[in-house]
């Protein structure tokens, strides 16, 4: 009878530690929950406004980029990962010359999960500090990468007022839309909402996928009618609602 007792304890330890690590994993990577301050995966608009985002670098391909952006005359975010810009000075300086937006991707692209305050306070303000070093001057937002975050990165979001700028599309995370730049164009224009915040990964695409698609994404937004807008310029559009 006593083993029995100490069976049924054992299986109840175990499925309470099982639903805890289910739970912890869905708040860990949720787009639209956190403990602490704001996530922002879209703003909540009737109007035909987008924001398009890329993460990572600068590398080299900063030119061919920017090239597609002011040929359609389209600013965007670039959320930069601190060690990329420190390897990389000139390509960030072409961007905060072209008046694109800079963002806070952490100083290392660690997953900034189960890490110390200490670590995640010089991951965000180690990049910080390297953006403004470039000459950049407007605010800049933050990007947690990989979209992870539990409790101390939240925590030291709120206590410096900062949210977390999330997306809502991400085509190249799915296989079978990363395998051509069609599909990835289709599915982005065709799942774009008002207040849309799209994610693109172009600087390390050996396909050349993700830089093809940019102009496709942006003129077929614009032939249903989109406008593009910065996260800043999506963020104030939140606040006035």
């Amino acid at each position: 009878m006593k083993i029995k007792k100490v069976l049924i304890t054992i299986v109840i330890i175990l499925v309470l530690l099982l639903g805890l690590g289910v739970a912890t994993w869905k708040i860990m990577n949720s787009r639209t929950f956190q403990f602490f301050g704001g996530i922002v995966n879209r703003i909540d608009t009737k109007e035909k406004v987008v924001a398009l985002t890329f993460d990572d670098g600068p590398t080299k391909e900063v030119d061919n980029i920017l090239a597609i952006l002011n040929s359609e005359k389209v600013k965007a975010t670039f959320f930069l990962i601190g060690s990329e810009i420190k390897a990389n000075q000139e390509e960030t300086k072409k961007l905060i010359s072209a008046g694109e937006e800079i963002g806070n991707h952490t100083y290392s692209h660690n997953r900034m999960v189960f890490k110390s305050y200490a670590f995640v306070k010089r991951e965000i303000e180690e990049t910080d500090k390297l953006i403004e070093e470039m000459g950049y001057q407007e605010p800049i937002q933050f990007r947690s990468p990989y979209c992870k975050k539990l409790i101390i990165l939240p925590y030291y979001l709120k206590q410096h007022q900062r949210k977390n700028i999330i997306w809502d599309l991400e085509p190249n995370s799915y296989p079978e839309i990363n395998a051509s730049s069609k599909n990835i164009i289709k599915y982005v224009v065709d799942y774009t909402k008002p207040g849309s915040i799209i994610l693109l990964h172009p600087w390390y695409d050996k396909t050349g996928n993700s830089i093809r698609t940019i102009k496709g994404i942006i003129q077929g937004l614009k032939a249903k009618g989109y406008s593009f807008k910065t996260i800043n310029e999506l963020l104030e559009m939140g606040k006035s609602k």
